[in-house]
């Protein structure tokens, strides 16, 4: 398994989950870095590290994206092929990595599982076959497989996102190199969404993801943001991409609570940041 190293993002984690899920990857052979990302009592890196993990401990919360850069780098280090990104309240079935790794492919940028769930339902991505391979857009970064070579020629993930849509931007950057976003097929994903909930909706599955004001804000800016670029590539996915944003401000506004102060921070995510 050396061709594969793994980092997990951690902020205020709970200390036994992520210390589990850092020893199951490293019992597979999988070398491990494990990122603070200025939780206030950073305390669980020890027990990652006493059992084998590398660790990096960041004094202020920047976002997800610095983290896996770190992680990025890590892997470079090893001169691992590919980096396994996943969040620290992630449960990764038995042989998960291996099941990815089999549709590893030089074509190939970013390798997700094709269902993510959680106890209140699973999640479909959109897909489509090419080549003989499954695709989607984009992928949820927890629980991927990305190609080293490929994310360090492309940059890396965009750290002036901080948290929302980090994943999106590196999954379009995959795209415009003319490269794949592919999923293994039947392969599910244990993910919890926080304080969150899935949601039928016109026979749809959605997320209401019960982010504060602030969240709001930054989803919708970000999304905004890329949009530009992610309907010069799939007008498609674009417009697809922001009927989610819609649908999840409507949420945030109908069926959550604190409304009006989401409303407003989703409001704010429209005007330019001063």
């Amino acid at each position: 398994m050396g061709e594969v190293a793994a980092v997990i993002p951690g902020f205020e984690p709970d200390a036994a989950e992520i210390l589990t899920l850092a020893t199951s990857l490293m019992a597979s052979g999988i070398p491990v870095l494990v990122v603070d990302d200025g939780s206030a009592d950073a305390n669980y890196l020890d027990a990652c590290k006493d059992r084998g993990a590398s660790v990096i401990v960041h004094e202020s919360n920047e976002g997800i994206a610095r983290s896996l850069n770190d992680g990025l780098a890590f892997a470079r280090s090893l001169d691992a092929t590919w980096l396994l990104t996943v969040d620290q309240d992630t449960v990764l079935p038995s042989g998960y990595v291996n099941s990815l790794l089999a549709y590893a492919d030089p074509r190939v940028g970013v390798i997700g599982a094709e269902i993510i769930g959680d106890a209140s339902g699973d999640l479909r991505y959109p897909v489509r076959e090419v080549s003989g391979r499954l695709v989607t857009d984009e992928v949820f970064q927890t629980g991927s497989l990305w190609s080293v070579p490929t994310l360090t020629r492309l940059g890396g993930f965009d750290s002036s996102l901080g948290i929302d849509a980090v994943d999106a931007e590196a999954c379009l950057k995959v795209r415009e190199a003319g490269m794949s976003v592919a999923l293994a097929r039947g392969v599910r994903l244990e993910h919890r969404y926080g304080s969150g909930a899935m949601l039928k909706l016109l026979g749809r599955s959605i997320v209401a993801t019960h982010h504060s004001p602030a969240r709001r804000e930054s989803m919708v800016r970000n999304r905004l943001r890329l949009f530009p670029r992610e309907f010069r590539q799939s007008p498609v996915h674009a417009l697809r991409t922001l009927r989610r944003v819609g649908v999840n401000v409507l949420l945030g506004v109908t069926v959550e609570d604190d409304r009006w102060a989401k409303a407003l921070g989703s409001a704010r995510g429209l005007m330019p940041r001063r």
